[in-house]
């Protein structure tokens, strides 16, 4: 993966659609469509990190002191963040460029994009 410093990073949050994925059978040309996009990214020297996540996870809420741990995150949402790419580009409108290249949004899932605040130097 390639990490370019001096351009804005920015993380594109994959969200599925309510039901979760589709079954196997029609999620394996999904996944080339998304092999095929990533590589196009790959390429372009943009990707900074990615990975899926797992559909299970916890949340953990409350003071420090005396924590909660429940089930989640996605208790309360009618989405799942299936994964997210970290990228690096030029500005926001080339990182909106590039999450509406993404195949998931022929089906049904949605994609959200948010700067990524620069590290301050302490």
């Amino acid at each position: 993966m390639n990490s370019t410093p001096d351009k804005p990073q920015f993380l594109l949050l994959l969200r599925q659609p309510p039901g979760g994925p589709p079954p196997p059978e029609a999620l394996q040309p999904i996944m080339a469509q998304f092999s095929e996009w990533m590589a196009g990214l790959r390429a372009n020297g943009m990707v900074v990190g990615t990975n899926g996540l797992e559909v299970n996870g916890h949340v953990v809420r409350g003071p420090r002191r005396a924590p909660v741990v429940s089930d989640g995150p996605y208790l309360e949402s009618k989405e799942i963040v299936g994964g997210y790419v970290l990228i690096a580009a030029d500005n926001l409108e080339r990182a909106l460029e590039v999450a509406g290249g993404c195949p998931g949004l022929d089906h049904q899932m949605a994609v959200e994009v948010r700067p990524v605040r620069p590290r301050r130097e302490a």
